[in-house]
């Protein structure tokens, strides 16, 4: 007992919590239920709905799922029947124009005018040539002469593809050199001329073949001792970083020979500007 009476306790004590921080007004324990005292004035208020601090008519309201129907919309407002007027154009322009109408008004006199010999000859228009033909239709027909017609045999001779032979290589073997082997039984006497042109070409007396990549050492190189002025040499220069060397604190420090020094008249002739 002493538990379930420390378990409403709890239990009455967060909704007691729970009312302190809601609109309700208070919170009773009655037959094993609790009760929750509700203000209705301050409902009434929230269901009333939002005040619109516009003068815009309902049916700018918008709606949920796409635009209202037509039916809901007014007449048009002055705004947009005045943005709906034509452009008007300026009085200055309907004053300077030639006509009041794109329709040239044609005179009496061209009415009535007789036209020429020579202007009713340049009226009529050109005719086509006497050996014009005109463009054949689409899907020739073809007539019953071609149909039943029988190719000749110079016909046939003549339709046969045109066959070309590979010269570079002999038949049924794959392409080689363009120089096909010569047979021994045809005896064939070399000039002295032949056999000199034949001859590779010679290199120069002095000609020197390139050195291996890998040079053998010598003993004398091995036994070597190294001297203080070619150990100074292998030494690598010593740079400084990047980041120092564009950090310069004294970059902008005047040094003081250069505040002792004196400008000579000549200097100072040129640090004149130029007047233009």
């Amino acid at each position: 007992m002493e538990a379930k009476a420390q378990g409403l306790e709890s239990v009455y004590m967060a909704l007691s919590t729970a009312v302190a921080s809601s609109r309700f007004v208070g919170l009773s324990y009655d037959d094993g239920m609790f009760v929750l005292f509700c203000n209705f004035d301050r409902i009434h208020v929230l269901a009333e709905p939002k005040q619109r601090f516009c003068d815009s008519s309902p049916r700018c309201r918008p709606v949920i799922g796409g635009r209202p129907p037509l039916a809901k919309f007014g007449y048009p407002s002055e705004r947009l029947l005045r943005l709906a007027e034509p452009k008007k154009y300026l009085p200055a322009y309907l004053e300077q124009r030639a006509r009041e109408s794109p329709e040239w008004p044609v005179s009496p006199a061209a009415r009535n005018y007789n036209a020429s010999q020579r202007i009713l000859e340049l009226a009529r228009p050109k005719p086509l040539h006497p050996d014009f033909l005109p463009a054949r239709e689409v899907p020739t027909e073809v007539s019953k002469f071609a149909t039943s017609a029988s190719a000749s045999a110079r016909i046939q001779q003549l339709a046969e593809p045109l066959i070309r032979e590979m010269t570079c290589c002999s038949r049924h073997t794959h392409p080689g050199p363009a120089i096909s082997a010569v047979s021994r039984s045809q005896k064939v006497i070399v000039s002295p001329r032949t056999i000199e042109l034949s001859r590779p070409k010679q290199l120069h007396a002095d000609y020197a073949h390139p050195r291996d990549p890998e040079w053998p050492v010598t003993e004398a190189a091995k036994r070597a001792v190294a001297t203080p002025r070619v150990l100074e040499l292998a030494q690598p220069s010593a740079r400084p970083r990047v980041g120092l060397t564009a950090y310069n604190p004294d970059a902008f420090r005047v040094k003081e020979a250069a505040l002792k020094a004196a400008c000579s008249q000549r200097l100072q002739e040129l640090a004149q500007p130029i007047l233009r």
